[in-house]
């Protein structure tokens, strides 16, 4: 009798706090470990892609057994347990699979059918301005294929449509435009737009390579916040084509101050994003690099990248010959690898990047060199080597191989030749051993040419070479991109040994459309915009004379 009254004691006590409760209770579903799934694409051909209008197959892998709920994340469901979908957009979708009350998730990406446009030639010629045929074809990879695409061409201006002569406005609507000759000299941008189903499809530019009738010599340039390009220095084109740079297609960099062609092949000289004095070592990380492309923009390769060292480490400024590539920093130095090597990091705690040459092991250190003294361009000339300075002891400074001590010099002592022009921001400087000239460009004074003898005499004096009115070539003043000392300004610049032409981009300090890739040309004796509207760092020449590249 007593467990019979505990039985029932029990029972009131359940059903009291049943009468407690107003709703049922709510069982949440988590993910389960026993839910899983795969999917693939069906389409043949298609079997690796996702694309708009593939047909998916899901297929159901879970340990737990029990009826399938499918929610592809289009606001498409199944119920069916191993289930194809067909998503008509592209986009990022959750597709879910319910068994019970287990689920699991897995993010799926759908990208968008996107036309492909080769061009070619005949016997794969360069082509050139109104002479090569240039036939355009497009490729459209369409899994669901139920849709027959329509094509609208955008032609750059100066193109021909030989099969088409009723066409004039440079705009064709079919999928063939058929054969087409160029008259301007450049990357000639063609754009195709595409509707597919009442949808139009992503538009697709292309660029045809049009070169000069007449074997050029090229000029690359770093384009601020852009590629690379390239400008054949073909000055004696056709009447009425237009000479246009090509654009290489490749990045430039975070800031491009020098470039560098040897053999083919183009090195781009990157000091990363921080070239300025920061004393904040968060702020002040390393990000530059050196990367080496083909002329022709194809097969970019990382020479050495600066990773875990200060910004101070990155490589600014350089030169090569036939076996080393010497880059300078910031303010220190600088140091030299081979013209073959690839994929380096630099390690200061490394001996193979010691410094070459360092700022107090010079007998200029301390007269006038001051510690930070900021680099600039350097080169080396009949076996002196050239070494701009902006900042902390300014000008162009020269020293032999022998001079370089081993051992850190006493400040103050006695260098090896006299300054030219000293005490000047000289960020940039070429010179022509032919005709034996120094070009330089001094900050807020412009462009100086100086007679080699001139510098010659002053050393047997050791009277340093000023920066005279009679030596003055332009006056401009270039852009502030920096900070005292440290400002860009004409960062490179390079010289056309054939005919003595200097070559540099120029960014001017108040009106940008000013700014281009200017050109002393000794014959006229004037300073001549070849390629307007311009910003760009870097500069060099491929003396190489070529239809393209």
């Amino acid at each position: 009798m007593k467990a019979l009254r505990n039985i029932g004691l029990t029972v009131v006590l359940l059903a009291s706090l049943a009468a407690c409760v107003e709703n049922d209770p709510t069982y949440n579903v988590y993910p389960g470990d026993d839910v899983a799934f795969t999917y693939s694409v069906t389409n043949e051909g298609y079997e690796l892609d996702f694309l708009a209008g593939s047909t998916i197959q899901f297929t159901n892998t879970s340990a737990l057994s029990g009826a399938c709920t499918w929610e592809f994340g289009d606001g498409q469901t199944s119920t069916d347990p191993n289930p194809t979908h067909t998503y008509n957009l592209p986009g990022q979708y959750e597709v879910k699979l319910t068994i019970g009350d287990a689920y699991t998730t897995r993010p799926l990406l759908i990208n968008d059918i996107k036309p492909t446009v080769v061009a070619t030639t005949e016997n794969d010629a360069v082509c050139v301005i109104n002479d090569v045929e240039v036939t355009l074809e497009v490729t459209l990879r369409n899994p669901a294929a139920s849709e027959v695409p329509e094509y609208t061409w955008v032609l750059p201006e100066g193109t021909t449509l030989l099969d088409h002569p009723e066409i004039s406005d440079n705009t064709y609507v079919g999928e063939n435009p058929g054969r087409l000759t160029f008259k301007n000299i450049g990357s000639q941008a063609i754009t195709l737009k595409t509707k597919l189903g009442g949808r139009d499809l992503q538009d697709v530019r292309t660029n045809v390579q049009v070169g000069t009738p007449n074997p050029s010599k090229t000029l690359y340039y770093a384009a601020k916040n852009g590629n690379i390009m390239a400008y054949k220095l073909d000055y004696n084109i056709p009447e009425g084509s237009s000479n246009a740079p090509f654009d290489l297609g490749v990045k430039a960099g975070a800031h491009p101050l020098n470039l560098l062609f040897h053999n083919g092949t183009l090195f781009i000289l990157d000091a990363g994003t921080q070239f300025t004095y920061i004393n904040d070592e968060a702020g002040n990380r390393g990000d530059g690099k050196i990367t080496a492309v083909g002329k022709d923009g194809s097969g970019m390769e990382t020479v050495l990248s600066n990773v875990g060292n200060t910004a101070f480490n990155d490589p600014f400024y350089g030169w090569i010959d036939n076996e080393q590539l010497y880059f300078a920093d910031r303010n220190t130095g600088f140091r030299r690898i081979g013209v073959d090597e690839r994929n380096l990091v630099l390690s200061t705690s490394d001996a193979k990047f010691d410094y070459y040459v360092m700022n107090n092991r010079l007998e200029y250190y301390g007269n006038p060199w001051q510690y930070g003294a900021m680099n600039a361009c350097f080169a080396r000339v009949d076996g002196l080597w050239y070494w701009g300075k902006t900042y902390g002891g300014g000008g162009i400074f020269r020293f032999a191989e022998s001079d370089i001590s081993t051992v850190d010099i006493p400040r103050g002592s006695n260098a090896p030749y006299a300054t030219i022009f000293p005490n000047e921001f000289v960020k940039s400087f070429v010179i022509d051993t032919n005709k034996q000239i120094l070009y330089a460009i001094i900050r807020d004074k412009g462009l100086y040419a100086v007679p080699m003898a001139d510098i010659s005499a002053n050393d047997a004096t050791k009277t340093g070479t000023n920066a005279e009115a009679n030596y003055l070539k332009a006056s401009f003043k270039s852009d502030s991109e920096g900070s005292t000392g440290e400002f860009i300004d004409v960062c490179q610049m390079v010289l056309d040994s054939t005919d003595g032409s200097v070559y540099f981009c120029f960014r001017d300090a108040d009106d940008t459309a000013k700014s281009g890739i200017m050109r002393w040309n000794p014959a006229t004796n004037a300073l001549e915009t070849i390629v307007s509207g311009v910003n760009a760092y870097g500069i060099a020449l491929n003396d190489e004379l070529t239809n393209l590249f």
